[in-house]
């Protein structure tokens, strides 16, 4: 079972139902893999919503692999979700809105309120 509070989803791909979390760890191989200087900036360049599909494989890729599965993007490349490249958009917009706004409680503005930045501090 997921927990939303630490960020993660789940996700069904190729017929199999997976976790997925971008921890620290993630998050930095995806700093790296898109040459952005902070995490942040990873959140950014989804939030204007135009996304590559090489994006989208490293992005689910990155969030398999910090849930402790051993998948390489090129695996995830070749899986099938349902609803086609929209369903794997999905499956990133959901894992960014976990990752940036878990746990926000007490009236605090959640996932729903303005994508995955909202909230955060100018």
């Amino acid at each position: 079972m997921v927990n939303l509070h630490r960020g993660e989803i789940e996700a069904v791909l190729d017929g199999k139902s997976y976790r997925l979390c971008l921890t620290l760890g993630a998050l930095a191989e995806l700093e790296h893999a898109f040459g952005e200087d902070d995490m942040l900036a990873v959140a950014e360049r989804f939030e204007a919503g135009r996304i590559a599909a090489a994006d989208a494989i490293r992005m689910i890729g990155a969030g398999l692999r910090g849930a402790g599965y051993d998948i390489a993007d090129a695996a995830v490349g070749a899986m099938r979700v349902e609803g086609g490249a929209a369903g794997f958009v999905d499956i990133v917009a959901r894992l960014l809105a976990a990752t940036f706004t878990a746990g926000r409680v007490n009236g605090e503005r959640g996932a729903e309120d303005n994508g995955p930045l909202a909230g955060r501090a100018a």
